[in-house]
């Protein structure tokens, strides 16, 4: 476990490092969230959210306001975290499942160090893990330990059924990371649900054999979620494209109902180191809180 806290400090030391030098001393964490308390109305800018228009004195004819808001000083931080069988797909020791928990556990480190409140819910298609959000180094070493060592007592998906229990779940504002490869269907209404009451980062892992199947000819497919197996002919360049098209169509249909809903995306590979993606992210979430 010293070794795991180890790597995760480094990798989140890392981030810090390199967003303050980007950043020119601007650095803002990726967990401050605009907060509950009205504080003013201002004029409003392109780029600001649209949810946040006072309407009622927009509509008296002198322009379009938004409200600003006080910085929430118990901003809570959710991490959602797919555990289900898709997860275990890539290189061995660096599969969907490892990246994934890696990027929560250097998160986690990243909001505890900057006095946030922070919780985790792994699911399948059942809860599996439930920590209630806490602050301090106590809660950042239980967070560690239930998002590293914990065994599934599921491997199906059901997104749908993880979004419904986050939203009966969390009732005041927080920001919510949810960090799964998204391969499931029927899951966009609660999704949307979320964006609406909360400020949710939605971070897509992926494999590179996911859209690009090679030709092996006739292989058998286990599908962990099912447990069983299919056998399937890679040859027919048909089976390939439609693999590809698939994974192509799903990822856009997912940006596409982020950017329509103000959720920020990202997307990570397995053959990625995830510094850079997450600095972007940092990167991002800095200049729209200006602008907010």
């Amino acid at each position: 476990m010293n070794e795991l806290f180890s790597k995760l400090r480094k990798y989140e030391v890392m981030i810090r490092k390199v967003a303050n030098n980007h950043l020119q001393g601007e650095y803002q964490s990726l967990f401050k969230g605009s907060g509950l308390e009205f504080d003013d109305l201002r004029p409003y800018q392109y780029g600001d959210d649209i949810r946040t228009i006072e309407w009622k004195v927009s509509a008296k004819g002198h322009g379009t306001f938004v409200k600003t808001f006080r910085e929430d000083k118990e901003q809570s931080v959710f991490f959602l975290l797919d555990i289900s069988g898709s997860q275990d797909i890539g290189q061995p020791g660096n599969k969907k499942i490892d990246q994934g928990k890696i990027i929560a556990g250097v998160l986690t480190l990243a909001a505890v160090f900057e006095g946030s409140q922070v919780g985790l819910i792994s699911y399948s298609d059942q809860k599996e893990k439930l920590i209630l959000p806490s602050k301090g180094s106590k809660q950042g070493v239980k967070m560690i330990r239930g998002i590293f060592n914990h065994e599934n007592n599921s491997l199906k998906t059901d997104l749908n059924s993880m979004f419904m229990f986050a939203l009966n779940l969390i009732k005041k504002r927080a920001v919510i990371v949810i960090i799964s490869d998204f391969i499931d269907e029927g899951y966009e209404r609660p999704f949307r649900a979320l964006a609406e009451r909360h400020d949710v980062v939605a971070i897509q892992l992926t494999d590179p054999r996911e859209s690009a199947l090679p030709s092996l000819g006739i292989i058998p497919v286990f599908d962990k979620e099912k447990g069983k197996t299919t056998w399937v002919n890679t040859a027919f360049g048909s089976f390939s494209k439609k693999i590809a098209d698939t994974f192509t169509s799903e990822r856009e249909h997912l940006k596409t109902i982020c950017k329509k809903n103000q959720i920020n995306y990202l997307a990570i590979d397995t053959t990625q180191d995830i510094v850079g993606p997450l600095l972007e992210l940092f990167k991002y979430r800095n200049k729209s809180m200006k602008r907010g």
